[in-house]
């Protein structure tokens, strides 16, 4: 993608609306806009709130049911059977030859967990559990941490501060502000808590398909990335790792990312709408 590449044009015989002025202006400037295409009409924007009030309610129920002795499989199949009986697909399941409903990731593994019935949840794990749902052809995405039964002090704050990053990210996406003011922001807070931030994953746009422009890097500098309009939608995942930032896949699965010095990993993530006011969260 060339920066500064005329992106954003006008709809032949139509005079430009304020949004178009601002766009417009930041493109003239050189600076990376999006395409009319990741702006969401109402339609799909309350598409996509719908297939993330599943999702929301596929995470609560898994709150409601993880426990030491569960398999991650028993998780994947508690997703698969809510999902379908909701009438929504799992967008996950068979998408670049994943194969489950779910991304169940425990410890060290940062995420793309695949579950198994011979994986079992222990006393003082933390588990990443990432759901992405697809209702009547629109997508919507989250996942949470949950910590199994009590762990240690350590692992709790960094489950805590991963939280605290998703929330921070959050708060500096702004109408007309920039990806990298996120990325910013949640780098800034994580390196002052002791922890370091996964650089070779990152948040996406999503709702008319799983994985969208823009990339959303959880580290970075402010007035970088891409513009963020009114009417994009895409998640904020910030992976927040207890030592180094630097990963590893797993070569015998070919999905599994791992810390490279085997330390513990928590992610948050929602999916979100930008509005004129700020963002609005469409997942929890």
């Amino acid at each position: 993608m060339i920066r500064g590449k005329k992106r954003w044009t006008l709809p032949k015989g139509m005079p430009p609306t304020e949004m178009d002025k601002k766009i417009l202006w930041h493109q003239e400037k050189g600076h990376l806009v999006p395409t009319r295409s990741l702006i969401k009409t109402p339609e799909q924007i309350e598409g996509i709130r719908e297939s993330g009030r599943i999702n929301t309610a596929i995470l609560d129920l898994v709150a409601q049911e993880i426990k030491a002795g569960m398999s991650t499989e028993a998780i994947n199949k508690l997703v698969h059977e809510y999902t379908l009986a909701q009438g929504a697909i799992p967008a996950p399941l068979n998408y670049e030859g994943f194969p489950k409903s779910v991304c169940t990731s425990i410890n060290e593994v940062v995420c793309h967990g695949i579950p198994s019935e011979e994986e079992i949840l222990e006393e003082g794990d933390i588990i990443n559990v990432d759901v992405t749902t697809i209702y009547k052809g629109y997508y919507a995405d989250a996942s949470r941490m949950f910590i199994i039964g009590e762990t240690t002090p350590k692992k709790k704050r960094l489950v805590e501060v991963a939280r605290e990053c998703l929330q921070i990210g959050m708060e500096a996406a702004r109408p007309y502000g920039f990806v990298g003011d996120i990325g910013h922001a949640i780098e800034q807070h994580a390196k002052k808590s002791g922890f370091s931030v996964v650089k070779d994953l990152c948040g996406h746009g999503v709702g008319n398909e799983f994985h969208e422009e823009p990339e959303v890097l959880h580290y970075g500098k402010k007035g970088t990335g891409m513009l963020l309009v009114p009417g994009m939608v895409f998640t904020i995942e910030p992976m927040i790792n207890m030592g180094t930032y630097k990963v590893f896949i797993d070569e015998e699965d070919g999905w599994t990312v791992v810390t490279e010095d085997e330390l513990p990993s928590a992610q948050w993530e929602h999916t979100f709408l930008m509005t004129e006011e700020g963002l609005e969260i469409l997942t929890y």
